[in-house]
């Protein structure tokens, strides 16, 4: 709950090594190192993950040659208000599903519930390559209408069968992607948002920390 009494809704994926990779990304590894329930002095945990695993940032250079690195994104563009859409019924977020969700005009950061959160909700972890993405169609109209930031709770905003269009298409235009979020809790409407990946110096990519509170206003 914020200080205002306004709900906060943490809708960030929970990362474990069970949770699905993308295939031919490295496994995920969390090993503790020391703990102080086997007599050690404090506890320590070593982690080694790929850095576009559950929820996360793609910064530009991710498909664009010279293109923009995570740790110089604005935080203008990752901090404020935030529009979610209910495509639950889409098979894909394409740019007839766009225009059919009623995106109010000067939306500048967009997040889409698909079908894709159901999964989250049930406890699926497991990588499937049947997710539900943005289209190359879908991702130009994002693009031309002045979109900024697009979130998916996928775990890429581009489908399985199309991985190159979309993001080159939104990351080529200096649209922040967010992937990997877990929006079943949350219904359609207007939020604050609040998305900061690691500051990784030079990384094309992220994981980040995402909570959306209930109104456009709460920063």
């Amino acid at each position: 709950m914020a200080a205002d009494g306004r709900r906060i809704h943490d809708v960030t994926l929970a990362i474990d090594p069970d949770l699905g990779v993308w295939p031919g990304d490295p496994p995920t590894a969390i090993e503790r190192v020391c703990d102080v329930a086997a007599g050690d002095g404090y506890t320590l945990t070593r982690l080694a993950m790929s850095a576009h695993l559950g929820t996360h940032v793609d910064a530009p250079a991710h498909f664009v040659a010279g293109g923009g690195t995570v740790d110089g994104l604005d935080l203008d563009t990752l901090i404020g208000a935030a529009v979610v859409v209910d495509l639950r019924h889409a098979g894909a977020v394409d740019a007839a599903a766009l225009d059919a969700a009623d995106v109010p005009p000067g939306t500048r950061r967009l997040l889409v519930r698909t079908r894709n959160s159901d999964r989250w909700a049930r406890g699926e972890r497991a990588f499937d390559p049947g997710f539900v993405g943005v289209t190359s169609g879908g991702a130009a109209w994002l693009v031309a209408r002045g979109i900024r930031l697009v979130g998916i709770d996928g775990p890429s905003i581009a489908p399985f069968d199309d991985v190159d269009g979309p993001h080159l298409a939104l990351l080529g235009a200096g649209v922040v992607v967010v992937e990997g979020l877990d929006l079943h809790a949350v219904a359609a409407g207007t939020y604050t948002l609040a998305c900061l990946p690691l500051k990784l110096a030079g990384a094309e990519g992220a994981p980040a920390r995402v909570v959306l509170i209930d109104g456009g206003d709460a920063f």
